[in-house]
């Protein structure tokens, strides 16, 4: 079956980086657009980045894209999310997600907690 599973999470201080990995299987992942996403305490899911074995685009808003870049290894199944600069306002949970068959999958998530 479609399986997401994000990790990289953790505690970084402001202005640090992260990487985070979405190890993916059960369908054809060099076929499939995967984004990333996010849920910040109290607020909505964002939509971060998105990538396919084509194209990548990210969130147009400068404090995002000057930020992170997203990238992917379609030999291991492996999608990325490069985390730069970190904020404390970026104390999130982090998701990936696809579309498969009509159906969107997520991962359960790795947290990020951005503090000093």
């Amino acid at each position: 079956q479609v399986q997401l599973v994000e990790s990289g999470g953790g505690l970084v201080q402001p202005g640090g980086s992260l990487r985070l990995s979405c190890a993916a299987s059960g369908f054809a992942f060099s076929l499939r657009l995967i984004g990333w996403y996010c849920r910040a305490p109290g607020k909505e899911r964002e939509f971060i980045a998105v990538i396919d074995s084509f194209r990548a685009d990210t969130k147009n808003e400068d404090s995002v894209k000057d930020r992170v870049s997203i990238s992917r290894d379609n030999a291991t199944k492996t999608q990325y999310l490069q985390m730069n600069s970190r904020k404390p306002e970026d104390t999130a949970l982090y998701y990936c997600s696809t579309n498969v068959g009509g159906l969107n999958y997520w991962g359960q998530g790795t947290q990020v907690p951005v503090s000093s």
